[in-house]
Formats: structure tokens, sequence, C-alpha cells
């Protein structure tokens, strides 16, 4: 279970990346992106981002590749909002867990059929 103060964290940093990735990044082939969830280590060294994309599956790994070009400037920009020492280091990772869900209703409809 996370704590308090690492909560706010996530919570900070996942709005700060969702507003430099909607503003202040120029790449239109990005495509609409949403930051769907943060987990920032203890100590700050690294942020694991969930992300996922509005579309089909063949955006995802072209969004993903993107988000990776892009994690310098990221990054920066990142450390401008942030007031502590270390800015972590950005891990981009695919949420499945929609996906996933999706499957599991679907089971659950077959069964119930």
């Amino acid at each position: 279970m996370a704590s308090t103060k690492n909560e706010k964290m996530n919570n900070i940093v996942q709005k700060a990346i969702s507003e430099i990735i909607q503003f202040e990044m120029k790449n239109p082939k990005l495509g609409f992106v949403t930051i769907t969830d943060v987990q920032v280590t203890n100590d700050n060294s690294y942020a694991k981002v969930y992300v996922s994309f509005l579309g089909k599956e063949q955006r995802n790994e072209a969004g993903l590749k993107i988000l990776n070009q892009s994690k310098g400037f990221i990054r920066s920009e990142l450390a401008k909002r942030l007031s502590i020492r270390k800015t972590p280091d950005l891990i981009f990772l695919l949420d499945k867990s929609l996906e996933q869900g999706n499957k599991i209703e679907e089971i659950l409809k077959d069964i119930v059929k």
C-alpha cells in the first residue's frame, strides 16, 4: 500500500505529465494519449507511467515509441514544474487493464449464454 505522501507525488507527476503531453509536445503523430496511472518509487528515482492510446492497436506501439523518444523533453519539463531535488526517470508502459477488462467481460457474456 502506497503512503499518502507517495500517492500525492504520483498524482502530481501524473497531472504534470498529462499537461506536458497535451500542451507542450508538438508531435501530431502521437494522437490522443491518456496517462492512466503513475507509480513513483519512494526515492523518486523512477516513475512508471501507464498510458493508453485512442484508436487501433498499431497506434499503441507508435505512440509508445514517440513517448520514449520524447522522454528527455518530458522529464526536463517535469523538472521545471516539480519542486523536488531529483526528477524521476520516466518509464512509459502500455496500460492493458482496459483491454483485460474487455476480455473478462466477453468471457462472462459467453458463460451467461
